[in-house]
């Protein structure tokens, strides 16, 4: 049986009057399954390109917070799991945000997180016009 899910990619964002970013993560909520969790690597590397000047320590520990707030943890972990994905990925206006919110169809939302991360990360000689579809 197939379920709707809706997801999101996070986002690294230097300067937010410029719109670089470097995709990070990916957060997907399905209802159906009760099911909300983030996969995110972080690759201090590709943000010291756009913005050596950032603390990848202080960008790593906020990142860290996703997961755990789709977990439950802390006042918006405290949310129903359909509201802490929307705040999770309202628009913010921080370095660390999330892209619009796409939805697709799965059997197993893990298994379509973990394709979902694994696109983020390209092998050499890839384009990015050759994307995963969700």
């Amino acid at each position: 049986m197939l379920h709707s899910y809706n997801y999101a990619y996070i986002r690294v964002v230097p300067r937010i009057e410029i719109g670089e970013f470097v995709n990070v993560g990916v957060i997907l909520f399905c209802r159906t399954k009760r099911f909300l969790d983030a996969r995110i690597t972080f690759q201090p590397e590709r943000l010291a390109l756009l913005a050596p000047q950032l603390s990848q320590a202080t960008i790593q520990a906020h990142l860290d917070l996703i997961p755990q707030i789709c977990h439950g943890a802390g006042p918006i972990g405290q949310l129903e799991l359909a509201e802490r994905f929307r705040w999770l990925v309202a628009p913010h206006d921080t370095i660390i945000q999330c892209g619009p919110a796409h939805t697709g169809l799965c059997d197993d939302p893990r298994a379509t997180l973990e394709r979902l991360h694994a696109a983020l990360h390209l092998p050499a000689g890839r384009s990015d016009g050759e994307s995963v579809r969700p």
